[in-house]
């Protein structure tokens, strides 16, 4: 039996996670959607999309979605969910878990990895973040968890765009990026998203491809002599309160030192596989809670196909991917996204992994 798809939507107060769910429900599409509210207990605001005041926990709705809110356990209600599809009682495709606008992702994807039933049953297709455009610079400065929503995004929708101006915007998505370069970021109006631009993304699985904006690290290479890696500001103490240092053409973009940030590795030689593994392990073992996430398509000593890696907080993993094509250059390239990462130390042991 394949997978259940999971999509988990996440956002921080006011930036347009329910306008996307309720149009993503009413929406004639077909599709038998389980939408999962994780709201923690906190008053459930969106009361009036699942038009109801019953307790029944799990209701069904007019277009055939069904929507359930949860106040125990992600995982049992996940169990719960299967076993009531498993015997015919409720019949749905894929899943969406709204989580609150305080959230931090990094336990409910957790879930999908520690749980062997759970890991059986469902796959996590993307973490999608909707970002409002009008307060994110405040929340970004204030928060640490609208920081989180943003390091953990596959993807990142841009809502309210039409309030503010657009070298606002730019500033903002320039932002976005050095905290996370690999989520494609887009402005949505009110919700309105094809359904294709939220499901089916595929953006979590283990895949070759690694997508990061490469105009992005291009712009940034400028002035820095790192002959292969690459990623934000350089964060040096004397650097952390320029605006734009050796960024001339950038006159509007202001430098946030945002504690959630990320950085590139790249390198032409060959990994070993033991010193890779042990130094990866050792990481996640100290790093783990900072660590958000962390992707690389590996160059291996002893193998002819790429090796794919993944890994939220302490759980990693990895696979073989495809065979590196015959005029293919082979090339290391992982990206870690994480709140206040030793860079020098990464950098350094990967380097020394390196065959």
């Amino acid at each position: 039996m394949s997978l259940i798809p999971v999509t988990i939507l996440t956002g921080f107060l006011g930036s347009g996670k329910t306008t996307l769910l309720k149009r993503v429900l009413s929406e004639s599409h077909g599709s038998k959607i389980a939408v999962i509210e994780n709201e923690f207990g906190e008053e459930n605001i969106d009361t009036d999309i699942l038009v109801t005041e019953s307790k029944e926990q799990i209701l069904q709705m007019s277009n055939g979605c069904i929507c359930c809110t949860i106040r125990e356990d992600l995982r049992e209600t996940l169990q719960l969910l299967a076993a009531k599809r498993r015997s015919n009682l409720l019949d749905f495709e894929r899943i969406v878990i709204e989580t609150t606008g305080l959230a931090d992702p990094g336990p409910v994807v957790q879930t999908f990895f520690m749980d062997e039933e759970i890991a059986e049953t469902y796959l996590i297709d993307s973490i999608i973040t909707l970002v409002d455009a009008k307060h994110a610079q405040q929340q970004l400065d204030d928060r640490q968890e609208a920081r989180r929503q943003v390091g953990f995004a596959d993807q990142i929708f841009l809502s309210k765009t039409d309030l503010v101006t657009a070298e606002e915007t730019n500033a903002l998505t320039h932002r976005l990026k050095h905290m996370n370069p690999r989520a494609p970021i887009k402005a949505v109006h009110f919700g309105e998203v094809p359904l294709a631009e939220v499901f089916d993304l595929r953006g979590f699985n283990l895949n070759a491809k690694l997508d990061i904006d490469p105009d992005f690290l291009q712009e940034d290479e400028h002035g820095h002599d790192h002959h292969h890696h690459d990623g934000e500001h350089c964060d040096h103490p004397s650097h952390q309160h320029d605006h734009d240092h050796g960024h001339e053409g950038h006159g509007h973009h202001h430098h946030h030192d945002d504690d959630v940030k990320s950085f590139v590795f790249r390198s032409p030689r060959a990994f070993d596989p033991a010193k890779l593994e042990d130094f990866l392990g050792a990481i996640v073992n100290i790093y783990g809670p900072r660590m958000l996430r962390y992707k690389g398509v590996l160059f291996m000593k002893g193998t002819d196909r790429k090796v794919i890696f993944q890994g939220v907080h302490q759980l990693m993993g990895s696979d073989l991917g495809p065979a590196w094509a015959g005029g293919e250059e082979r090339l290391s390239k992982l990206v870690f996204i994480g709140i206040d990462l030793p860079r020098d130390i990464l950098v350094q042991g990967l380097e020394q992994c390196l065959v």
